[in-house]
């Protein structure tokens, strides 16, 4: 008689189960059952303090708030990009006088030329503007805007 042990069963070949829950994250509910959890399997003759309930409960909201905040502020900033192109498409028509040499000795940046833009777009978060003369530049060598001659008049 053959004694055969099935190799599946060696520790080697053992492989846990998958243990995945919906969230990455603990949440509020989570919070609180572990909490009640802990209240109801603390040691009678050393229970709980309140302090220590409240402080928990306290570096939970904190998190919880901080958390609602950054969520918040990735919203503002998302608006904030997206409303940039908009800003500057109120220069479309306008003459704009740009520049690309600054000046050491006064500290400014040199007039280099001008032109009128004809339309704005957005490309790797920089505003890039399109002149009539077909000339492209960015947002950043702008040193003056003004009316254009048609609308002087």
């Amino acid at each position: 008689m053959t004694n055969s042990i099935d190799p599946s069963v060696f520790l080697s070949n053992y492989k846990p189960p998958d243990r995945r829950t919906g969230q990455q994250t603990l949440g509020k509910d989570d919070f609180l059952k572990i909490l009640l959890v802990q209240l109801q399997n603390q040691d009678p003759l050393n229970p709980l303090e309140d302090k220590e309930f409240i402080s928990q409960m306290a570096n939970f909201s904190t998190l919880e708030q901080t958390a609602n905040l950054a969520k918040e502020m990735e919203q503002f900033i998302q608006m904030q990009s997206e409303s940039t192109i908009l800003r500057y498409s109120e220069i479309i028509g306008k003459k704009i006088y740009w520049g690309d040499t600054e000046n050491k000795k006064t500290n400014t940046t040199d007039i280099s030329a001008s032109g009128i833009v004809k339309s704005v777009l957005q490309r790797n978060n920089e505003i890039i503007l399109e002149l009539d003369n077909g000339k492209t530049i960015s947002s950043k060598q702008i040193i003056k805007v003004e009316a254009a001659e048609k609308e002087m008049l």
